[in-house]
């Protein structure tokens, strides 16, 4: 249900349960944040999140959250900030629609690119459960406060178009071209040294101050 390829430096991680909206058991989640660490391990420069079919994920298999402890596993936080730790470029091409838990490694990639008609949404208040901890932090660093909350309390599905101008989406792609367009976006980091990428990768990002 997970297809790993590694091409060179170039890895991707495609959800492949198209039957089931690409929803994620324990087991998924689990593969994958293996597969981001095994990347870095490998020394990657890019790193390509997908899926098949129509939607990229319809994030936590309910059945499995109602029945057992998934949604407060553990593994959504170790998926993400695997994610969030790849020193490459992380790009998430979706393929459609991102929800729930889902969107957490989405959100600790370094861009988004969405095919026309992907919504975003993130259904915690109506399904009783919490976000996972780094989720709110990462959104609202994209979109501000006010707009996190329009997900996350108010429940709204963002539309591409609404996502692409929040920043949420960082550039939209027909289906047909996806791929071609994020081949485009990692090509020079290819010919860089990896340590520059990161260097520049880190430089780029929010620095946490101390309140103190």
């Amino acid at each position: 249900m997970i297809d790993i390829t590694a091409n060179g430096p170039v890895w991707t991680i495609t959800l492949n349960r198209p039957d089931k909206a690409n929803a994620l058991t324990k087991e998924m989640l689990a593969t994958l944040a293996n597969a981001v660490t095994e990347a870095e391990q490998a020394g990657a420069k890019a790193l390509i999140l997908t899926g098949q079919g129509r939607v990229f994920s319809a994030g936590a298999d309910l059945d499995a959250a109602r029945s057992t402890d998934l949604a407060t596993d553990p593994v959504w936080e170790r998926l993400s900030q695997a994610v969030k730790d790849f020193g490459g470029l992380s790009i998430a091409a979706l393929n459609g629609t991102v929800a729930g838990g889902a969107i957490g490694m989405v959100l600790a990639c370094d861009l988004r690119i969405a095919v026309p008609g992907a919504k975003l949404f993130y259904p915690v208040v109506r399904n009783g459960f919490l976000p996972q901890p780094s989720d709110p932090d990462r959104m609202r660093a994209l979109v501000g406060e006010g707009r996190t909350k329009m997900v996350l309390l108010a429940g709204q599905k963002i539309d591409t178009e609404t996502a692409l101008s929040w920043g949420l989406f960082d550039g939209v792609e027909p289906v047909e071209t996806l791929m071609d367009r994020v081949e485009t976006m990692y090509a020079d980091v290819l010919t860089a040294p990896r340590n520059l990428v990161t260097q520049i990768k880190r430089s780029c990002e929010r620095q946490e101050t101390d309140p103190t």
